[in-house]
């Protein structure tokens, strides 16, 4: 069960989003977002990005507008899943720069990058091989 604690003062440096997940065992995953302004928006992500927190980051970002400085910070996540290494990916190919993103997690993103190109490609219609005479 997720319950999202948000808030909408969107300050220099103020923690905007803070989001728990109760797993079957008791464990907490967390996930906290914090949000500063300088020239740029730098939303710094802390802990586990799940397919539950998605949702809520991509309701931040669209917060922003049509701003094309968007930095998603990842040094200090922990762990993903791969609902969120897929969004990271569209994110970052709408323009969303992701910084200190560690080395498995820029990886994953290329491989499943990869991966979506090669599922357009095979589906992509196939050209006739026959030629056309006049």
């Amino acid at each position: 069960m997720q319950q999202p604690v948000v808030s909408h003062q969107l300050k220099l440096g103020v923690l905007i989003a803070f989001t728990t997940t109760e797993v079957c065992v008791g464990k907490i995953s967390m996930l906290k977002i914090q949000r500063s302004a300088n020239g740029r928006v730098v939303f710094t992500l802390s802990g586990r990005i799940e397919a539950e927190d998605v949702a809520e980051l991509q309701r931040l970002l669209d917060l922003e507008g049509e701003s094309n400085d968007l930095t998603l910070d990842l040094k200090d996540v922990t762990l993903l899943d791969r609902d969120a290494v897929k969004f990271l990916a569209r994110r970052e190919a709408d323009g969303v720069q992701l910084e200190n993103c560690p080395a498995y997690i820029r990886e994953w993103i290329e491989r499943e990058t990869a991966r979506k190109n090669r599922r357009k490609r095979s589906n992509a219609p196939k050209r006739s091989a026959r030629r056309q005479t006049d």
